[in-house]
């Protein structure tokens, strides 16, 4: 079993790529399209087509300006409104994706991939009946469908079905075994069913496909966590934050853990980043709100503390903390001013 990150697999070139960063053939098939256009300007086909390269290069502005002329020009292809709901999905404009989408069932468009695309937006949306049904249609048109059986175990997961969630994601990773986020599902949920063996397996099978998916990084640090580790947990948090400063959950175990060791200046960098991501993580606001007190910050703990009130009103102990520190704001206030004073009214010193 290994002990620690460095541990890990050496790292080596990610086979899985990523098609949305791999820009410049989308890009180019676009840029071919340009004379066409210039000739048969009310060719829908045209515009359509490069919306779709567009959407590749995820240029999603653009690709909406292109399909939205498309369907100017011809508003009964139901697969341009397919298109139009994948360019909305990838903004992440959940109902109009989905009214996109119905649109294009309306007009005749029929496929697995729609299906996938209501289900998967459902499910973004947590309306996990909805999703398992569009996903569920999906998967009668094409039973091997790895995205269809994914998003069905995330789905299962979200309902606090474990077992259904495991099943329909192994089944996923079956069909794509290289596949880093399958493999960081998996390992995320093992762990979060504390059984921590499981989920290494699965975090170490990913780093081995994907060294730098901080993600898996984070899944190999809990697994430490889970295992009393905490010395090699913290090395993994560590470096998934330094991969991705977005994971929160990585910063709120770094956070957690300089708490207990009283550093309160290394709490403070990382629950100021893990709460603009997740508000309200369990005691995240009160350890910073500590923290800044700790560290002299009386206005910044005292701005945390009136957060606390309002995020939990009737709470006697945060409105006395408000008190509390709202006074050792005033004195610093008042020593910062004396001190000011003191300074403007200081004699010059003598001159030689």
């Amino acid at each position: 079993m290994a002990t620690a990150c460095e541990r890990t697999p050496a790292e080596r070139p990610d086979r899985m790529i990523n098609l949305a960063t791999v820009q410049s053939g989308p890009q180019l098939q676009a840029q071919e399209l340009e004379g066409a256009i210039a000739r048969q300007p009310q060719n829908a086909a045209l515009y359509a087509r490069r919306a779709s390269f567009r959407l590749a290069a995820a240029q999603f502005g653009t690709a909406l300006e292109d399909i939205n002329r498309a369907i100017d020009l011809d508003d009964e292809e139901g697969e341009f409104y397919f298109t139009k709901a994948r360019i909305l999905r990838g903004q992440n404009r959940l109902a109009s994706a989905l009214e996109a989408a119905e649109i294009a069932a309306q007009r005749g468009f029929s496929s697995p991939e729609l299906n996938l695309l209501v289900g998967e937006a459902n499910l973004a949306l947590r309306h996990y009946e909805e999703a398992l049904d569009q996903l569920d249609r999906t998967l009668r048109q094409e039973p091997e469908h790895a995205a269809a059986l994914f998003y069905k175990g995330l789905a299962y997961a979200a309902v606090a079905d474990t077992v259904q969630a495991l099943d329909y994601l192994r089944a996923s990773l079956a069909r794509e075994p290289r596949q880093p986020e399958i493999l960081h599902q998996l390992a995320f949920l093992y762990n979060a069913n504390r059984q921590p063996l499981q989920a290494m397996t699965y975090s170490l099978r990913g780093l081995r496909v994907a060294p730098r998916y901080a993600s898996l990084w984070y899944d190999y640090g809990r697994q430490f966590e889970l295992q009393s580790q905490p010395d090699s947990a913290q090395r993994c948090y560590g470096r998934a934050v330094q991969l991705d400063t977005t994971l929160y959950r990585a910063d709120y175990r770094l956070a957690l853990a300089a708490y207990q060791r009283h550093q309160y200046a290394a709490v403070v960098p990382h629950l100021q980043r893990a709460l603009r991501r997740a508000p309200r993580l369990p005691d995240a606001r009160q350890m910073l709100a500590e923290s800044y007190e700790s560290l002299g910050r009386q206005a910044e703990a005292l701005a945390q503390y009136r957060l606390l009130v309002v995020e939990n009103p009737g709470n006697r102990h945060w409105t006395y903390k408000v008190w509390k520190v709202k006074d050792k704001v005033r004195r610093q206030q008042s020593d910062t001013l004396a001190q000011a004073d003191d300074n403007a009214t200081e004699p010059a010193p003598p001159q030689e």
